[in-house]
């Protein structure tokens, strides 16, 4: 018996999917069935009840992965703690971000962590916040990077820098000419907003209610690329975190106003699974993640 196949049996518990317990592995669907399969000869008892309707683990299976989820860990903590003695800062680093952290936030970042550390291999997935929440629960990533971080008890959310909030409208609207304008004065105007499950939408809906504007809501995207080009054709305004408009502002293709009356602000996050055994890399990457200054260096 490996840990290897102990390690794929705790994933198969947690995700409840052979398919993406293969995927966080990197092997395939079979070679998970046969490592469980494996597990039962060897144990000699059935650890899954094979059902098509639900994944479920057997009295058995239930205390095998108690005492596997502690073995792994156990290896996990002393192979990180070996390479920390060693000053190693190796592996990969598997990242799930919302597009607008990725597009916008992230590159200047994983340019310092590179140049310091290039033998890590840094993968990033695009994905929706529902989804980076899913992936990192799921273990099929190390961390997550989000908006707005939701609370939950299997999570460890690690603040990261705050983004402001600023309207942002064609050259030629009317706002334009504003240096700053307060929420109240949106009321009725043509409005391109995310999708209602995002994160930053409820932010938005929620300012605008606390304020007791209504807008015209015209068009919805999921994602921040998609909004900015609906109003680069004067199609509406939008509220979007600044450090997402930097190109386009630069260019003139959009006008920046801020918003007057209130601190109206994106905290982002990183978050992982709580009790998760952090590699040097993951430490070190993360260490980077927190310091605002690298942002600021880039942009100058």
């Amino acid at each position: 018996m490996q840990i290897e196949s102990l390690k794929v049996f705790c994933d198969l518990a947690e995700t409840e999917s052979f398919t993406k317990a293969a995927q966080v592995n990197a092997i395939t669907q079979s070679a998970v069935s046969q490592q469980i399969s494996s597990l039962e000869k060897q144990f000699k008892t059935l650890l899954i009840e094979r059902s098509k309707k639900k994944f479920r683990l057997t009295r058995e299976g239930q205390l095998l992965y108690q005492h596997s989820k502690q073995i792994v860990q156990t290896y996990d903590t002393l192979h990180s703690e070996l390479q920390e003695i060693k000053d190693i800062v190796s592996g990969t680093i598997r990242i799930a971000t919302i597009y607008s952290i990725g597009l916008h936030d992230l590159p200047p970042y994983i340019k310092r962590f590179l140049k310091s550390y290039p033998t890590v291999h840094v993968n990033v997935e695009y994905r929706r916040s529902n989804q980076v929440y899913e992936d990192v629960l799921g273990n099929v990533v190390d961390l997550g990077l989000v908006a707005f971080p939701g609370k939950d008890s299997k999570l460890e959310v690690v603040p990261l820098r705050r983004d402001k909030l600023v309207l942002i409208c064609h050259p030629q609207h009317a706002l334009a000419k504003s240096s700053s304008i307060a929420v109240k004065d949106l009321a009725g105007q043509k409005f391109i907003g995310f999708g209602p499950d995002i994160p930053t939408r409820k932010a938005i809906d929620k300012i605008l209610k606390d304020q007791n504007v209504a807008v015209k809501h015209v068009m919805d995207f999921d994602n921040i690329e998609t909004v900015k080009r609906a109003v680069e054709i004067d199609a509406g305004i939008s509220i979007v975190p600044q450090g997402s408009i930097v190109h386009e502002i630069s260019r003139h293709s959009l006008v920046e106003v801020a918003l007057a009356g209130g601190e109206f602000i994106r905290p982002l996050a990183a978050i992982h699974k709580k009790n998760k055994v952090l590699s040097p890399a993951i430490k070190q990457f993360l260490a980077i993640l927190k310091d605002a200054s690298v942002a600021a260096e880039e942009s100058r």
